[in-house]
């Protein structure tokens, strides 16, 4: 069987790093990418990974890397996992530089990724039998919540972008996979969110019994794209038990209610 390649962005932290680990772990070829060099080479250090250093943002970054993965192998997956969230501020308040720029990390970077490399894809799957898409994107992407605001609109816009590629792919050997986590408690999702305030970030964990972990997604992907190629997991979502809904999740240990 072909060794596999897959391409996986944001990769310098938090889940892009545990998923880019995993898979080294399971013996495919990988090219982390992300903005952070420094961070990029430490994981290549460590895992034997390949990295690349580009601002998804930036249309010539991504030129550069499509043209560095067609020099040096097919790929046959993408995970698409560079993204974040600005603020909790309502739609009044919030501020419209903080909405553009989630539009553009979390939908128009996962346009621009998703455009340069189909062509590789395509190649990948003729040679192997199959390729792979795979968005990370949120339960913020499926229900709203107060202060998600521009998270909303951006990941809902990343899931519908999702939806229609899947529409527009039909026919072809590529799934299309969308991985949508709830609370996952990472060192950098919450601190950026909250421009570093780090008593802020850590309020959000406090007391909520066993947050997902980055590992905990990362084993979720990999084992979406380990699946035999004909078996496409459309949409996974993933949670803790403690959290029924991203504006509702409960603090304390859980326990059996005694109704009697």
């Amino acid at each position: 069987m072909t060794k596999r390649r897959v391409v996986v962005t944001g990769a310098s932290s938090g889940i892009g790093a545990a998923t880019a680990r995993l898979f080294r772990t399971q013996g495919w070829d990988v090219v982390g990418v992300a903005r952070r060099a420094e961070r990029l080479a430490a994981l290549a250090d460590e895992t034997g990974m390949s990295v690349f250093t580009a601002d998804l943002t930036n249309q010539d970054d991504v030129d550069a890397l499509r043209r560095y993965l067609e020099e040096t192998g097919p790929i046959h997956s993408l995970v698409n996992n560079a993204g974040g969230a600005l603020g909790l501020d309502s739609v009044e308040k919030s501020l419209v530089e903080d909405w553009v720029r989630m539009f553009d990390v979390n939908v128009i970077a996962t346009k621009r990724v998703i455009e340069a490399l189909l062509p590789l894809l395509r190649a990948g799957a003729a040679e192997s039998g199959h390729a792979d898409i795979l968005n990370i994107t949120s339960i913020a992407g499926h229900t709203a919540y107060v202060g998600g605001g521009g998270y909303n609109a951006a990941k809902f816009a990343e899931h519908a972008l999702t939806e229609v590629l899947r529409l527009e792919l039909n026919g072809e050997p590529i799934r299309v996979v969308e991985v949508a986590p709830g609370m996952v408690a990472t060192e950098e999702f919450s601190l950026v969110r909250f421009g570093g305030d780090q008593a802020r970030a850590d309020a959000v964990y406090a007391d909520v019994p066993h947050p997902l972990t980055a590992e905990d997604v990362a084993e979720t992907i990999v084992a979406a794209l380990e699946r035999p190629p004909h078996v496409d997991l459309d949409l996974i979502v993933i949670k803790p038990v403690a959290q029924a809904a991203p504006y509702r999740f409960h603090k304390g240990a859980l326990a059996v209610r005694d109704d009697s």
